[in-house]
């Protein structure tokens, strides 16, 4: 990324300022990061922690991805764009589903088509576990985004623009995640639990970064990311976080599941094994052919019927290393006296 310009959406969010912070440390003849983001406060909020005197390629860009012509003005010498803009509530979406819609949907189309018209090089959305066989309206967004990304690729045209997708599960210590919430939780002495069985896949804000990082470093374009993480079951994070709390079953929320998936035995049709990663191939691809995509990922192709799903999956985070992770990505100051 020396020397050339980044954009992200969303920016001031939680992936937006972990992947600022990233870049910043890996990248210091950056030429530009664009921060674009309908939220002045954050805004503002980042500006303090980065002041233009020491970080002068950063650029704060107010701005929605409904709106179309101010996202072109803002990708105009743009060479990579990050789409992490999203509304990501669950219980929102499924009372709100026309302001869901407009942002990721329309917000997404927005993305691509400023991205052709300006000639961006390299393009990532990020996706969630929910886009896979969705309950939910914010997961069938998701699923609509991911799709419309992966078939840009195939209306470049004469651009050389490449879309692609990463989708990983519930990330640790994110705005809105379950252990920020448990943690407030403790004083009052109880815990609700949603459901006993319940699981989520788990990946930290710096993981979800660096898959950004491989899918722009190794794309070809029209390819789902997904990562080969952990699950956890929720009653583990309760008795991680706060083992002395009484536990009370309040209920699955609208339009949650039980065992979140990644890939399903469909999907296992379009899928390859890269090692670290599986990749999901776009059904149509007129730039790329599966023996190509599998040649360059050095990649095998998943089992007939292979899934993954937080339920079955193989790797578990037990109650120690959740409450190492938890003073890791979380709470530094998370210790022995919280227990």
């Amino acid at each position: 990324m020396n020397e050339k310009s980044v954009l992200i959406t969303g920016g001031t969010g939680s992936f937006g300022k972990k992947f600022i912070e990233t870049i910043l440390a890996t990248y210091p003849n950056v030429k530009k990061i664009i921060i674009y983001s309908r939220d002045e406060l954050k805004q503002s909020d980042l500006k303090l922690k980065y002041p233009s005197s020491e970080f002068p390629m950063l650029r704060f860009f107010i701005g929605d991805v409904r709106d179309k012509e101010r996202l072109k003005r803002a990708c105009e010498g743009v060479n990579i764009i990050i789409h992490a803009a999203a509304i990501k509530q669950v219980d929102t979406a499924e009372y709100k589903p026309t302001e869901c819609i407009r942002t990721n949907v329309d917000g997404a189309e927005n993305v691509i088509h400023a991205a052709l018209d300006c000639g961006v090089d390299d393009i990532v959305a990020l996706s969630t576990d929910k886009a896979c066989a969705p309950i939910n309206l914010y997961g069938a967004n998701k699923l609509v985004s991911d799709k419309l990304f992966a078939a840009a690729n195939n209306i470049t045209g004469s651009k050389k623009s490449k879309f692609s997708v990463v989708r990983y599960g519930n990330v640790m210590g994110s705005r809105g995640s379950v252990i920020p919430f448990f943690l407030k939780q403790r004083s009052s002495g109880f815990l609700p639990i949603t459901h006993e069985e319940m699981t989520r896949f788990n990946i930290s804000l710096q993981a979800g970064v660096d898959m950004v990082m491989y899918a722009l470093e190794n794309h070809l374009g029209g390819e789902i990311f997904v990562p080969k993480i952990p699950s956890y079951r929720i009653l583990d994070v309760a008795d991680a976080v706060a083992p002395s709390c009484e536990k009370k079953i309040v209920g699955i929320r609208p339009g949650e599941k039980l065992h979140e998936e990644m890939i399903t035995d469909t999907d296992s049709l379009n899928t390859i094994d890269m090692g670290k990663y599986y990749a999901i191939l776009p059904s149509v691809s007129f730039a790329v052919s599966e023996k190509e995509y599998m040649q360059h990922h050095k990649a095998r192709k998943v089992p007939f019927g292979f899934s993954y799903n937080s339920g079955s999956n193989s790797q578990w985070e037990t109650v120690d290393s959740l409450r190492a992770l938890v003073k890791t990505h979380v709470d530094d100051k998370f210790g022995e006296k919280d227990l």
